[in-house]
């Protein structure tokens, strides 16, 4: 039997990026939630202190992020980005846990068993 695990890491990383790609799309449903990976959209209370208009740009810009490179994604896998709102640096970060959210995920690159945490924040409050 093949697992995930046994992939090529390029094709891994492009299966991972492909499905944390789906995953920020769908937090504003431009992708469709049945056709994206499972997880959690959260933000810090540093974002959550910010007005309501700033945070609805903030989550479109998270979910039409295509700014990854070499420098800002090493692993290929489209989990971190910057995003500039109006001079206030914002991070998301997205990481990859087990169904039960309490360790990483076994195979990450395996919807069924990896679940998806977005975290936007603010680099304060790293």
């Amino acid at each position: 039997m093949t697992t995930t695990l046994d992939l090529d890491p390029v094709k891994e990383a492009a299966l991972i990026a492909a499905q944390n790609d789906a995953f920020r799309r769908s937090i504003l449903g431009t992708t469709p939630v049945a056709d994206a990976p499972k997880g959690q959209f959260v933000m810090t209370r540093g974002v959550a202190a910010l007005e309501p208009e700033a945070q609805l740009a903030l989550t479109r810009s998270v979910a039409s992020f295509d700014g990854f490179n070499a420098d800002s994604d090493p692993h290929g896998w489209h989990e971190m980005g910057v995003i500039d709102l109006d001079g206030t640096t914002v991070w998301f970060k997205i990481d990859l846990y087990d169904t039960d959210y309490q360790f990483g995920s076994p195979e990450p690159s395996d919807p069924q068993q990896t679940r998806r945490v977005l975290i936007l924040l603010l680099p304060s409050e790293y």
